[in-house]
């Protein structure tokens, strides 16, 4: 501290004279510094309070006569001057490069700038330039937010409505957010469109579809909202569609040279679906078509909706097993060949068809698509020595898209004037004669049946052939019995193995033994004089036995079986078949005729 009680020098020796004056000469050198006024203060004195000395403060106060102003504080850490007076002011117009040492608060003040002026960056760059309107009532604010809303820049002043203004310069575009708008105006009506790459531009109304004046005639990648004139009259080719669509696009196509019945038009859906399938692609191949899209969303996919013959692009197919058996032939009359059994069909797990056939190809079924099914009826065994036994009727399945699959019906048994067994699925027995010749059997069908049994030819007594029956041909008559019908066939198609499509046996001449009927349901031949042929069993197709006297037995009637994925079964038949499961499978048996609905 360098302080003194007052500046006045008293008459006094040399040695405290010069004490007394440098004492004087230290308190003014230091600002009259110490903790408290000099006592030697007047009206005018400035000091330097230390009282803070010690956290590197110091302040300059002035005495004005009766209390202290403080003028400034010096912070001797940081060599900085903190005038505190409002009357002490700082002239910033020679400083060419002034500095804030903190904030600048403007004490509710505004910051006024020159026209075309405004704020720059560190590097000396334009930041941001105000222009002024002398006459100006309106003016933008710009407000911060708390968490979890908006800050927000808005339109305010003396008008009532004001619009907010942005304005690209020449070409350029207002871009918010990565999506560029248009820098002018579309015609009335227009609505705005995004190519979906960030782009807007204004497009008619009503569907949006922008026509591309360049002809398409090779494979190409369709955009959403574009219409496409489509020329293969040079060849076939694919446009594939857009891989990532959104809910509403739509995409047109016209057949240009009205070729596509010629040269077909595929459409690649990609992983989306198109009519609610990812396959097949869809086709189109009606000359002139014109055909326009939607995009539906991922359950259906695309969707035509105009495509000029509104049929299914994308058909589904289902794999369908079958069991097709025909209905088996009547036996003949006197010294009579048994009926043969009904062709026999089968896809079913590489079983074997009829007549030593290969297993037969699963069937194909268009979801939607009505199948007919014809179970055919058993023959009629005869009544007249004369006749053969009754051919049985073909069974089938028929339908568009397939192949019809048809099981012919077993030939009737021969009789004593008829002699000849019938052709048919599986073939009838020959009759036995006293002389030759005697019947021969009928011919099988290939990949269905057997062949019938031929007749025995001896007097007084002799016996007739067995009908064919599907896993082997009919036995040939003898001079002491009839010929057994030919064995059937098992299938686990059901679930467990029955074994169907037997042929009937033969009959024997007079009180010979009939033959006995084949495995699967074939009706015995007739012993005796007075008994009637067997009767095949109803629903295996099996053949009618062999008769003296009486009436040839009938055949049985055929079957038609189907096995399916339980998934893929649709629940819509008529004809009142019989369904059933066999683990993750349905059956359908038919055993009468009917549909069924894919």
């Amino acid at each position: 501290m360098a302080q003194v009680s007052d500046f006045v020098l008293d008459n006094q020796g040399f040695s405290s004279f010069r004490t007394e004056l440098n004492n004087i000469l230290s308190a003014q050198n230091s600002n009259n510094s110490g903790t408290s006024r000099p006592s030697s203060a007047t009206t005018g004195t400035i000091w330097l309070d230390t009282t803070n000395s010690g956290s590197n403060s110091l302040t300059l106060k002035f005495f004005d006569g009766s209390e202290d102003i403080s003028l400034a504080n010096i912070d001797t850490s940081a060599n900085t001057v903190n005038w505190l007076d409002s009357s002490v002011t700082t002239e910033l117009v020679g400083d060419t490069t002034p500095q804030l040492g903190g904030n600048l608060d403007t004490n509710s003040h505004n910051i006024a700038f020159d026209d075309a002026h405004g704020i720059i960056d560190e590097n000396g760059n334009e930041q941001i330039t105000f222009q002024t309107t002398s006459s100006a009532v309106n003016q933008i604010d710009v407000t911060n937010s708390a968490t979890g809303n908006a800050p927000e820049i808005s339109a305010t002043g003396g008008d009532t409505n004001i619009d907010l203004k942005l304005t690209p310069k020449g070409s350029g575009k207002l871009v918010l957010d990565g999506i560029k708008f248009p820098n002018a105006d579309g015609s009335a009506n227009q609505i705005l469109q995004t190519d979906g790459g960030g782009n807007l531009s204004f497009a008619s109304a009503g569907g949006g579809t922008s026509w591309q004046s360049s002809v398409k005639t090779a494979n190409f990648t369709a955009v959403a909202g574009e219409g496409y004139f489509v020329n293969t009259s040079g060849g076939a080719f694919e446009i594939d569609l857009p891989s990532s669509p959104s809910v509403g696009d739509e995409i047109e196509f016209v057949d240009f040279s009205r070729s596509f019945a010629t040269n077909n038009l595929t459409l690649d859906q990609g992983s989306n679906k198109f009519q609610g399938f990812t396959s097949p692609k869809p086709v189109y191949n009606v000359e002139g078509q014109s055909i326009k899209i939607v995009y539906s969303g991922s359950t259906q996919g695309w969707i035509p909706v105009r495509d000029d013959d509104v049929s299914n692009e994308t058909p589904q197919t289902i794999t369908v097993d079958y069991l097709v058996i025909g209905g088996g032939a009547g036996g003949g009359k006197l010294a009579a060949g048994g009926g043969g059994a009904g062709g026999y069909r089968n896809s079913f797990n590489n079983e074997t068809s009829g007549g030593g056939g290969s297993s037969e190809t699963a069937l194909a079924l268009s979801q939607s698509t009505v199948y007919t099914i014809t179970v055919g009826d058993g023959g009629a065994g005869s009544t007249n020595a004369s006749s053969k036994g009754t051919n049985g009727s073909d069974s089938s399945i028929s339908g568009t898209g397939i192949t019809t699959i048809t099981s012919l019906g077993g030939g009737g048994g021969g009789s004593h004037s008829s002699i000849d067994g019938a052709d048919g699925g599986s073939g009838g027995g020959g009759s036995g004669q006293n002389s030759s010749p005697a019947g021969t059997g009928g011919s099988g069908t290939s990949n269905q049946g057997f062949d019938g049994g031929n007749g025995d030819v001896n007097a007084p007594q002799n016996g007739a052939g067995g009908g064919g029956g599907s896993s082997q041909a009919g036995t040939n008559g003898g001079n002491n019995t009839g010929g057994d019908g030919g064995d059937g066939l098992s299938s686990s198609i059901t679930g467990a193995g029955v074994t169907r499509a037997g042929g009937g046996g033969g009959s024997g001449k007079d009180n010979l033994p009939g033959g006995t009927g084949g495995t699967g349901g074939g009706g015995n031949g007739n012993t005796g004089s007075n008994g009637a042929g067997g009767v095949g069993t109803a629903n295996t197709g099996s053949g009618g036995g062999g008769t003296h006297d009486v009436n040839g037995g009938a055949g049985g009637k055929g079957v038609v079986i189907l096995r399916l994925a339980t998934a893929d079964y649709s629940g819509v038949t008529s004809g009142s078949p019989t369904v059933t499961t066999s683990g993750s499978d349905t059956i359908i048996t038919f055993n009468a005729s009917g549909s069924y609905t894919a």
